[in-house]
């Protein structure tokens, strides 16, 4: 990786969003706006859509309560939902700070997967009450997707609602991440020629997001005992007895399943040896030493994905020896990147309504999206799609749409060509819709 421009530059040219974001965000006073979906060809059209007319479909859902999905939009609902106390690398700066990450969220929805998404800020921090607020949405939206909910109470009101709720519940921190990185995993094993039984992995944060990757890693097949997991105080082991609680029972079942070694120490520790790094910690850079990925092995695998600088600089790693790097960030190869799972995601699940995202649903997404950028030509800087690869999201719908049916928890049994066919052309719809939008001058341009 070629180093062409310097540390001050790379962190002048991280804060260019920024800056245009305080011009573009009052230009517009928000991202999100409603649009009607039906003809309105004069004002007798109202007749249809309101009183008296609304009373006829009304009416056969109170008989039939699944009508809804046929007789309104429920089913491509998905409500964005958030206490704003983990925004992004901004910790707990309450809703009202995070509504412009949630109306960002829902238009990624919207431009990428066709899916009708509402931020829906709460005003409290109690989980039990998070979990309140979602069960009184359960009427109007066909999916739930968690956003910036501290841990560990993030954990607890995934589970409860997954387990409580008849529709599908998703917190991208979690299930999102780890989609995009076993994706991205799958791929660079591939290149270097290494197998998912043997490679020995170290993940360094214990987090909403590693956790979660470690799990769906070791659903995937990848061996729980060749993972070492590292927190702020050392590697995780079946002597940590301070996580032997309540409240870090996530921590703890690591200490138990993984670490086969039982090797303690701290990140160095952690690192010798190993052919997979994935930090998802702090921002850097200088949180992984380059004297720390020198000691991994031959052709190791490095993804550094915290934001918005990566725990070490791309090009440290790769003079370090890194084979392949990945980072959170677009500006370097291999971006781990969310929005190339939840929208394709969604638009599977919604489309089958299927009654949750399981963790096979999201395997399933990971298989399809390494295998939309191997269709492309992997290398060493190329193991992930990109958001402009437009046809990964039609192609990870149908596979999660698919696993659902397999599953037994879709509503609608579709097959592989009629799901694609639905949501390419949803997609599609979506994405000429914001180019009218554009043409016409109604969404001005700034």
């Amino acid at each position: 990786m070629e180093k062409e421009l310097s540390v001050e530059e790379l962190l002048a040219k991280a804060n260019k969003p920024s800056e245009d974001a305080m011009k573009l965000h009052p230009f517009y006073k928000g991202k999100l706006g409603v649009t009607s979906k039906c003809c309105i060809r004069d004002f007798n059209d109202f007749a249809i859509w309101y009183t008296p007319g609304v009373a006829a479909p009304c009416r056969d859902i109170a008989k039939n309560p699944e009508k809804v999905f046929e007789h309104t939009n429920k089913g491509n609902f998905v409500a964005v939902v958030s206490d704003g106390t983990r925004v992004l690398g901004l910790g707990d700066i309450g809703p009202e700070a995070g509504l412009p990450v949630m109306e960002g969220k829902a238009i990624l929805f919207k431009y990428l997967g066709g899916v009708d998404a509402f931020p829906i800020c709460l005003d409290t921090k109690d989980p039990d009450e998070i979990i309140q607020a979602c069960k009184w949405l359960v009427p109007t939206f066909g999916g739930i997707n968690l956003e910036d909910i501290a841990k560990p109470k993030c954990f607890y009101i995934l589970d409860r609602l997954r387990k409580e709720l008849p529709i599908p519940v998703w917190h991208d921190d979690q299930q999102g991440t780890a989609a995009i990185t076993l994706a991205g995993l799958i791929n660079a094993i591939k290149i270097v020629g290494k197998g998912k039984k043997e490679v020995k992995i170290t993940m360094i944060g214990a987090g909403a997001s590693n956790i979660a990757i470690s799990r769906v890693m070791i659903a995937a097949g990848f061996p729980a005992e060749n993972i070492i997991m590292v927190d702020s105080k050392s590697t995780l082991h079946n002597g940590r007895n301070d996580l032997n609680t309540p409240e870090n029972k996530e921590k703890w079942h690591m200490c138990e399943v993984s670490n086969k070694e039982q090797r303690m120490g701290g990140i160095p520790e952690a690192l010798k040896s190993a052919d997979v790094c994935i930090a998802l910690a702090k921002s850097g850079p200088g949180v992984i030493k380059k004297e720390w990925i020198a000691e991994m092995a031959k052709d190791a695998i490095v993804f550094t994905c915290a934001n918005p600088v990566p725990e070490i600089w791309p090009w440290e790693s790769k003079e370090a020896g890194a084979r392949i790097v990945a980072t959170g960030r677009s500006d370097f190869p291999n971006q781990v990147n969310n929005s190339l799972g939840f929208p394709g995601i969604f638009r599977g699940t919604l489309d089958v309504a299927a009654t949750t995202i399981t963790d096979e649903m999201c395997i399933a997404a990971a298989v399809e999206l390494a295998k939309c950028a191997e269709d492309k030509g992997l290398s060493d800087d190329y193991i992930i799609p990109t958001m402009d690869d437009w046809e990964v999201f039609p192609r990870e719908a149908v596979a999660v749409g698919m696993k659902a049916i397999e599953q037994g928890i879709a509503r609608k049994k579709l097959t592989r060509d009629e799901l694609f066919e639905k949501a390419s052309a949803i997609i599609k719809k979506s994405r000429d819709e914001t180019g009218i939008l554009m043409d016409k001058g109604i969404i001005p341009m700034p």
